[in-house]
């Protein structure tokens, strides 16, 4: 193996991600583990960290970590504090003290913005790995999840963004309501997801009918459960479409930042509605941030 240089991680509330970096920023090993920020308190996280890239760290040679995502929320390590919307791309890192001195760890902010209301974690580090991949895209940016964001960037900088709970409503609603009686299963029929995303897009006044229709369809016309959870899937991204498109029309191409079942329901039904899309790899562009963070770093902190 090349030799380690430096160590990204993407740590998020599920999830925790490290990659080993040589000094050209080519990837050299990768890991991951279940132990996101979600299953640990703050005195975990070292111990977490070591697990997974112990194997990597040389006793005589500090490793410098830089890392994004939940770890830096106020449940997580160590507090980083909220970059500005207009720092996005500037931030002050946050140092954290170690017990093992072979660890040299710095956390990335995470973004807020005032009016509207609004932050992200994480997902800030990826927006920046765009723009160093794509450095002359100017347009809406998607980062489907359980809370998806979506962001607008022009000339290099991020201009506002704002978040749907969309991933989120869609777990509550098929586990824990009447309609996780009808929605079972993870298969999906792209015909009806497609059909209620133009329905619900253009009349989002009708979500509310058209969420209980989804059981009354099971009821009396055995509706599959493939068809149920696509309607479902499809109203709610059809309502947050038809919010996203009411604020800006999306005549340039939409990048959304994932490659994964979640990402391409998006890229649907953008396209259903006209509306150009394409995806990008998220850990691409995850890393891509994170390199560039690092590469901002200044030599009297290395």
């Amino acid at each position: 193996m090349s030799k380690l240089s430096w160590i990204a991680v993407d740590w998020g509330t599920t999830q925790l991600r490290a990659w080993a970096m040589d000094s050209e920023d080519q990837v050299i090993a990768n890991t991951s583990s279940d132990r996101g920020m979600g299953r640990l308190t703050p005195p975990e996280f070292e111990s977490a960290l070591l697990e997974l890239v112990e194997p990597w760290l040389e006793a005589s040679t500090p490793a410098l970590v830089v890392a994004c995502g939940m770890v830096g929320a106020r449940q997580g390590w160590h507090e980083a504090p909220y970059a500005d919307v207009k720092d996005a791309f500037d931030p002050q890192i946050t140092w954290v003290d170690t017990t093992d001195q072979r660890l040299h760890v710095c956390i990335l902010p995470g973004v807020r913005q005032l009016v509207p209301a609004d932050v992200m974690r994480g997902e800030e580090t990826q927006i920046t790995g765009v723009l160093a991949l794509e450095p002359k895209f100017n347009g809406m940016l998607c980062l489907p999840g359980t809370h998806t964001k979506w962001a607008e960037v022009k000339e290099g900088t991020l201009r506002g963004f704002k978040t749907y709970m969309t991933g989120e409503i869609f777990g509550l609603l098929s586990s824990a309501s009447v309609l996780s009686h009808s929605v079972n299963g993870s298969a999906m029929d792209q015909t009806a997801f497609i059909e209620s995303v133009l329905t619900v897009a253009k009349h989002p006044e009708s979500l509310a009918g058209s969420l209980f229709s989804i059981r009354s369809m099971d009821l009396l016309h055995g509706a599959s459960p493939a068809v149920a959870r696509a309607r479902l899937s499809g109203s709610l991204i059809g309502a947050e479409l038809a919010s996203v498109t009411s604020n800006t029309a999306l005549e340039s191409e939409t990048l959304i930042i994932g490659t994964d079942q979640l990402a391409k329901l998006y890229a649907a039904g953008l396209r259903a509605l006209d509306k150009p899309a394409r995806m990008l790899n998220a850990d691409d562009c995850t890393l891509a941030g994170l390199k560039r963070a690092k590469a901002g770093l200044t030599l009297d902190v290395l």
